[in-house]
C-alpha cells in the first residue's frame, strides 16, 4: 500500500511539475532580430553582410579589407543557411522517459538539446559539408506560436517520418542503371537527392522515441549510469560523456564510422584524438562495456571520423571576448 501510495504521490507531483515548467518555459514571442546592417553576422564560420543590398558601394573588397570572408548583400543566403541547422528543443507528450513518468523535458533538459544540436551538427558537416543547405529551409511556416504547440510538433514529425519511409521504400527497388548518354543534370539530381535522404536519416537518430540511436531518452538511459535522472539538471561535462556513449553504443550502420572524443581539463591530446581515428581490430567492440544480447554489429570501417568535445564554460554573465575569434571561425 506505501508502494502505491508514493507512486501516486510520485505521479501527482510530476503533473505538477509538468504544467508549471509549462507555464515558465512555453512564452512564444515574437521578438525582432538586433541584427546591424553596419556589422558583419557570423553563422557557424560563414560570414554574411547585408549592407551590400542598400549599397552600392560596398562590395566584396569591402571584406577583404577587413579580413573577413563574407557572402555579401545575401539576406536569403543567411536565411536558407540558418534554417537548415538542426534545430532541438523543449518538446512535451513523448514516451515517459527511462527511470521516471515524465513525458516533457520543459524546464530541465536545455544541456542535452544543446548537446543534441551540436552533435547534429557536426554530423551534418561530416555527412553532407558546411555548403549544404536544406532544399525546404525556405518554405518552413513562419514561427508563431502555434508552430511551437506539441500538436504542430507533432503533426512535422509525422510528416517527415512518413516521408522518410516512403523515400526508404523507394530506394529498396533498385533502378535500372542510367544510359551513358544521361542528362549533365542527373547526376546533380541524385547527389542532392541521396544529400536529402542522408539528412531525413540524421534527423531521424534524434527522435524523441526509445529507439532513437541520440534521442533524449538515450541520453537519459545513459545519464542514469553516472548518477544522473529525469528532470536532473544537466551539466556540460556530463552531457559530453553522454554524448561519447551514446555514439559507442549506437547500432545504426550509419553510425559505425563515427566516435567520440571528450577533452580532458579542457585540453585535447592529439595522440589520443588518433587512437579514436583508429578503427578497432576484428572482433573488438569500440564500447567500454559489452552490448547486451546477441546483435548483430556493423563492419566497422578503417578509420573513424571524430567528434572532439571540449567542455568550456565561456563567460560569467555574458561571453568573454576572448572567444570571438575562434567562434567566429567555428563551424
Amino acid at each position: 500500500m506505501e508502494n502505491k501510495g508514493s507512486d501516486e504521490v510520485e505521479k501527482l507531483k510530476t503533473k505538477f511539475m509538468s504544467a508549471w515548467h509549462n507555464v515558465k518555459y512555453s512564452w512564444a514571442l515574437k521578438l525582432k532580430t538586433s541584427f546591424s546592417r553596419d556589422s558583419p553576422v557570423f553563422l557557424l564560420g560563414k560570414c554574411y553582410h547585408f549592407k551590400a543590398e542598400d549599397d552600392d558601394c560596398f562590395s566584396q573588397t569591402s571584406c577583404e579589407a577587413s579580413g573577413e570572408d563574407c557572402a555579401t548583400g545575401n539576406v536569403e543566403a543567411f536565411r536558407k543557411d540558418f534554417a537548415s541547422r538542426v534545430w532541438l528543443t523543449y518538446r512535451e507528450d513523448f514516451a515517459p522517459l527511462p527511470g521516471s513518468t515524465l513525458t516533457s523535458d520543459c524546464g530541465w533538459g536545455c544541456m542535452l538539446r544543446a548537446g543534441q544540436m551540436m552533435l547534429a551538427q557536426a554530423l551534418v558537416l561530416h555527412f553532407l559539408g558546411r555548403e549544404w543547405t536544406w532544399s525546404e529551409a525556405l518554405t518552413l511556416q513562419p514561427l508563431d506560436t502555434e508552430t511551437w504547440t506539441a500538436t504542430a510538433a507533432k503533426r512535422l514529425v509525422t510528416s517527415l517520418e512518413a516521408s522518410l519511409q516512403g523515400a526508404m521504400r523507394t530506394s529498396d527497388s533498385k533502378p535500372s542503371p542510367a544510359p551513358s548518354g544521361q542528362n549533365p543534370g542527373s547526376a546533380e539530381e541524385a547527389d542532392a537527392h541521396l544529400k536529402e535522404m542522408n539528412h531525413r536519416t540524421l534527423v531521424s537518430w534524434f527522435g524523441d522515441t526509445s529507439s532513437a540511436p541520440l534521442g533524449l531518452h538515450r541520453f537519459v538511459y545513459l545519464g542514469q549510469t553516472m548518477g544522473k535522472q529525469a528532470g536532473d539538471w544537466y551539466g556540460p561535462s556530463v552531457v559530453a560523456h553522454i554524448l561519447k556513449k551514446a555514439v559507442k553504443k549506437a547500432m545504426d550502420p550509419g553510425l559505425a564510422g563515427i566516435t567520440a572524443y571528450v577533452s580532458q581539463d579542457c585540453t585535447v591530446y592529439s595522440a589520443d584524438v588518433l587512437d579514436c581515428h583508429k578503427a578497432p581490430r576484428a572482433g573488438e567492440t569500440p564500447d567500454d562495456t559489452p552490448r547486451n544480447g546477441p546483435a548483430p554489429q556493423p563492419t566497422p570501417p578503417n578509420n573513424r571520423a571524430v567528434v572532439i568535445l571540449v567542455p568550456v564554460r565561456l563567460g560569467g554573465e555574458r561571453t568573454n571576448p576572448v572567444y570571438f575569434e575562434f567562434a567566429k571561425t567555428t563551424a
